[in-house]
């Protein structure tokens, strides 16, 4: 059309456009009139069906069934006379392919997880080891034998997100608390086995808003080692894709192929196929996890890896550790109330209970401070009020024989030595003296000749000078081949006459 405004337009003009949007001559032609008429470049617009919010509406209703929803605007068409008439099946099937997307049309049918099947997701740049751990629950699939009931245990463990090594796992036949988290924390900042020699601090741990990773205990525990833990939104598997991508993967590794798997497929009327196989009981089922995980750490051969194991990939990695001090990993995730109590003659009383153990023997009186696991009541450790460790404390009802035996010979051990410490100041006050048959002054026993006084005297003179002045050397006797000097006014042997002297 600027061409045409300042009279440049040719038939060569059409002919390269028309062949360039692979259209005939004549339609470009019929383009350029309808433009000199109307003056719009642009297509024009036809009246047709779209999908509006109130068809967004019929299809959440229907489950995404169009045909349901052309039935429903039909019948409401029919009811009211002032409604348009309803399109064709047809029609509504163009117009859904066109105004809805893949993914709206799946999440309009099956809700978000099917929405969010057909989303795109960025990758986290690559790291190097222990920049990054994911924590999770995972509910097991698997139904195993607790105490004559089947439950289905909770998986609780850490991933490095650089280098897939699994770093610390714990497993509970219940619904998982903190406990679970702080033992599973504790195996994977241990570089000791089963695990090891992975380990050390992370720069940050990713969880989704678990009650349980975010409860004070874990931050406190955490916060003390300066390792944040990061929120992550509720529901977002997607911003934790490496633990949730193991979650995937032990289900279909290992869960599977286990006994009483609740997904399994069923018979005829909804039967399990392996309804009558006997169940695993929970300690052969955390013996399998176990191996599992040491393979999966040892022997698996990511894609992400470039054909190497996790734990090789870890120990080439040449980033510094920051491993955890053992006396602080000793006591990792304890709990402290903030009262102090007092060791009385039943032990140390907690929550209405007593603990016993014997190095509490003998420290009656003493003030102390009780740290304990989250529900872990059997046992607590004591400190002072100074934060030094003093030992452990046993439930006193709950204590085993070897125990409470333990108690025994703490009290007797300390008994005697009482015993053996008086008898020896009995016998300091005791003075003995010497048996006689004549009559003579008592002697005592143990008492010094004057020989044996005159060379300790000596002795403790000479050990006052070399205190006084150390590099003093006390003087040896004199040989007898010397010759002595001759004090004045003193005779010799040969001073008989005066005129010899003379």
């Amino acid at each position: 059309m600027a061409l045409d405004q300042h009279g440049e337009l040719t038939s060569a003009h059409v002919r390269l456009v028309a062949a360039a949007v692979g259209r005939s001559e004549r339609a470009v032609w019929r383009w350029i009139a309808k433009a000199r008429a109307t003056g719009h470049v642009n297509a024009a617009s036809r009246t047709r069906f779209t999908i509006t919010p109130e068809i967004r509406r019929l299809l959440v209703l229907w489950g995404g069934n169009a045909s349901a929803v052309h039935r429903e605007l039909q019948q409401r068409a029919l009811t009211d006379p002032l409604l348009p008439a309803a399109p064709s099946l047809s029609t509504i099937h163009r117009a859904l392919r066109r105004d809805l997307t893949p993914g709206e049309r799946a999440g309009l049918a099956k809700g978000e997880a099917a929405r969010r099947a057909f989303d795109v997701f960025g990758q986290r740049p690559a790291t190097h080891r222990n920049a990054a751990w994911e924590g999770d629950h995972k509910c097991v699939p698997v139904r195993v034998w607790v105490e004559d009931d089947l439950v289905q245990p909770w998986l609780t463990w850490f991933i490095d997100c650089a280098r897939k090594v699994i770093m610390g796992v714990a497993v509970t036949p219940h619904a998982p608390s903190r406990d679970a988290v702080l033992a599973a924390l504790r195996m994977a900042l241990d570089r000791a086995e089963p695990f090891g020699p992975a380990g050390g601090l992370p720069g940050l741990i990713r969880v989704d808003r678990g009650k349980e990773f975010l409860c004070k205990t874990v931050a406190s525990a955490l916060g003390a080692l300066a390792v944040p833990v990061v929120d992550l939104p509720a529901y977002s598997p997607h911003l934790k894709g490496t633990i949730e991508a193991l979650n995937g993967a032990v289900e279909d590794m290992l869960f599977v192929s286990m006994p009483r798997y609740v997904h399994r497929q069923r018979l005829t009327g909804g039967r399990a196929a392996d309804s009558d196989e006997p169940a695993l009981t929970f300690e052969a089922f955390v013996e399998l996890l176990l191996e599992w995980v040491h393979w999966w750490n040892t022997e698996h051969r990511p894609k992400s890896l470039d054909g190497r194991t996790p734990m090789e990939a870890w120990r080439s990695d040449p980033t510094p550790l920051r491993d955890v001090p053992a006396e602080q990993l000793a006591h990792f995730g304890l709990e402290d109330d903030g009262r102090t109590r007092t060791i009385t003659t039943r032990g140390v009383q907690w929550r209405n209970r007593h603990y016993i153990a014997p190095w509490m023997v003998g420290r009656g009186g003493v003030r102390v401070a009780v740290r304990h696991l989250p529900h872990h009541d059997k046992t607590i450790e004591v400190f002072d009020l100074q934060g030094g460790y003093l030992g452990t404390g046993v439930l006193a009802e709950a204590a085993s024989e070897d125990q409470v035996r333990a108690v025994r010979k703490a009290r007797t051990s300390k008994a005697r030595q009482l015993r053996a410490d008086m008898k020896a100041a009995a016998r300091l006050r005791r003075e003995r003296f010497k048996a006689v048959t004549t009559s003579s002054p008592p002697e005592r026993l143990g008492a010094l000749t004057e020989a044996e006084a005159e060379a300790e005297l000596s002795e403790s003179a000479a050990t006052d000078l070399r205190q006084a002045n150390p590099d003093y050397i006390p003087h040896q006797p004199v040989p007898d081949g010397w010759a002595r000097p001759i004090s004045p006014g003193a005779a010799g042997p040969e001073d008989d006459t005066p005129e010899e002297n003379a």
